[in-house]
């Protein structure tokens, strides 16, 4: 049986400015915006080309606002993300690599600044944070490993 990561629950403080930052400032679309009842609101939008997206609102999840640290966007060319975000108003460090060679450490420590040196896929990350502090990954493939 097939399980498809569908949706992730994003804890934010103010769901018409995490609202601004998602679909005005960054433009990932718009899927829906339920204010159901007091208390209780879904906002659901989708990163360009993802099959899953993000909702936040009110009275969806009881972690703090700014807690997620580690959701991670995939893309072909890491320095033209980059570029694209910080032309968008959004601060983004990296690109870096972990000292390691495999995925990233938590926090900023082990980081290597710069593209991976031969550009491997998977080798190369950037990060930025929406106005929670909610921490996002940017991770360069630029080819699939077998069976993805």
């Amino acid at each position: 049986m097939d399980m498809k990561l569908e949706v992730v629950i994003l804890p934010v403080a103010e769901v018409d400015r995490a609202k601004g930052f998602y679909v005005e400032q960054l433009g990932w679309r718009l899927d829906a915006d339920f204010p159901i009842s007091d208390g209780y609101r879904i906002v659901q939008v989708t990163p360009p080309g993802s099959a899953c997206s993000i909702i936040f609102g009110e009275g969806l999840t009881r972690q703090e606002a700014g807690t997620l640290h580690g959701l991670q966007l995939t893309v072909t060319d890491i320095l033209k993300a980059q570029e694209e975000l910080t032309s968008l108003g959004v601060e983004v460090s990296g690109p870096f690599r972990d000292e390691t060679g495999a995925f990233h450490h938590a926090g900023d420590t082990h980081r290597v600044p710069g593209v991976h040196p031969e550009r491997a896929s998977y080798g190369t990350f950037a990060a930025f944070k929406d106005p929670d502090g909610n921490e996002w990954f940017l991770q360069e493939v630029t080819e699939r490993a077998p069976g993805r």
